[in-house]
């Protein structure tokens, strides 16, 4: 079996890193009471959070706590859990971690266990487990509410609403395979199967349209372009504030792509600069050239230093004069001039950033979906817009779209995927 051994009671360190104020154990299982129990001499009141002196098995005392015990199934984990909050110095928790590791009937916990005993036992789906690991993962508000939707279920309500209307439509197949011997009964059962089935394949193919939440997760993507001496290098070190790329005059300096992580007003982006263009017979640039191309096919934004006549199309492209502090450079109608040694048109061109970004990323409204849920939905809306005449087939495909979306809330899925998905969080959680 992949994963986790089943069934043993596990416990972790829950809180942040050592030292803290406090230090938060949990212990989840079917044992959890009984070390809870022998480490402080007794359970106190269900859901009630209470003072108690720590022993190990030797009546040493380990600490004076604030305890709590959880009998399951309604917990986080969906089992019984306790929880002890120690104060947080490093001998401490170890003393503590120690003592509960001691008995045989107890293992720490693997990264992501509690989330994954939480899934398995039906208190999270597995939507919901994956806006958990990017609610940790997020370090900006936009990160973090797009999580927080994910997280809240938002994702797995729709698709329990789709689903509802799925096992509908099949059971009036089955009906009308089973009773349907009229054949004007069964065309026009056909014709309202077909409607519901459009009407949902219409919001499946809605949903697909929406921004993905690679842009809000990993960041923008802003490739800085144009052909040698453009101030490129110069301009993504003024952006960014500090000397993350080497700039000279020397034509060629940059031969690789340079990637700088950036926050700005909430919204993750990578800055990445990118080699000159030019026709050369140098090798070693010529691969750096490619990889320019390559850059900015896949770019969300080009930062474009070049002639208007020569921006690229593959995205939304922003016009710069990046050397306007300098007589021999002219600017040109609709380009933004900017200045890394004077500042100017900094603050400008990070408005326009700002803007072309707000107007690809997905809106706070709706919960955006990865690349997974789109693997799915895609097939959802495959197999809804198949239009057999036989109604046997047609549940065929009825079914194989419920089974996509058993997918993305985990009611179908594989032990690697879960293996996966529960590896990324850290241990404890």
């Amino acid at each position: 079996m992949n994963g986790p051994p089943r069934g043993a009671t596990i416990f972790a360190l829950s809180s942040g890193a050592l030292p803290a104020a406090i230090a938060i154990v949990r212990i989840s299982g079917p044992v959890a009471g009984d070390v809870l129990a022998a480490l402080a001499g007794g359970r106190p009141e269900p859901r009630r959070l209470s003072y108690a002196r720590l022993r190990d098995e030797q009546g040493a005392l380990l600490d004076q706590a604030m305890i709590a015990w959880l009998p399951g199934p309604a917990t986080a984990t969906g089992e019984d859990l306790a929880e002890l909050h120690l104060h947080g110095g490093r001998a401490v928790t170890a003393a503590v971690l120690r003592a509960i590791g001691r008995r045989p009937d107890c293992r720490p916990a693997e990264p992501g266990e509690f989330t994954r005993r939480a899934f398995e036992n039906g208190r999270i789906d597995l939507a919901e487990a994956e806006g958990l690991a990017d609610l940790l993962a997020a370090e900006t508000d936009g990160q973090r509410r797009q999580a927080l939707r994910l997280a809240e279920g938002g994702l797995g309500r729709m698709i329990d609403g789709w689903r509802s209307r799925l096992l509908a439509m099949s059971a009036a197949v089955e009906a009308e395979l089973e009773f349907g011997d009229d054949e004007a009964d069964v065309a026009g059962a056909t014709d309202a199967l077909g409607n519901a089935r459009m009407a949902l394949a219409g919001e499946v193919a809605e949903a697909l349209r929406q921004p993905p939440a690679e842009r809000v997760r990993d960041g923008v993507r802003v490739v800085i372009a144009g052909p040698v001496n453009a101030g490129k290098s110069s301009l993504l070190n003024a952006l960014v504030g500090r000397e993350a790329a080497i700039a000279t005059e020397v034509p060629g300096t940059t031969r690789d792509l340079i990637e700088v992580p950036v926050q700005r007003d909430g919204i993750a982006f990578v800055l990445i600069d990118s080699a000159g263009l030019r026709e050369t017979g140098d090798r070693v640039e010529q691969i750096g050239i490619a990889r320019s191309y390559a850059a900015i096919e896949r770019a969300d934004i080009v930062l474009w230093l070049g002639a208007k006549a020569d921006a690229p199309t593959e995205a939304t492209t922003i016009l710069v004069v990046a050397q306007a502090d300098r007589s021999d450079v002219p600017g040109y109608a609709g380009a933004i001039a900017t200045s890394a040694i004077t500042g100017l048109g900094l603050d400008l061109l990070w408005s326009a950033i700002l803007a072309q970004a707000q107007s690809i990323l997905p809106s706070e409204s709706i919960v955006a979906l990865n690349a997974r849920h789109r693997a799915c939905l895609e097939t959802v809306h495959a197999a809804l817009m198949a239009a057999p005449e036989d109604l046997i087939l047609l549940a065929e495909h009825l079914r194989a779209a419920r089974m996509a979306l058993d997918r993305i809330t985990g009611r179908a899925g594989t032990e690697d995927m879960l293996d996966a998905l529960f590896g990324r969080f850290c241990i404890g959680k």
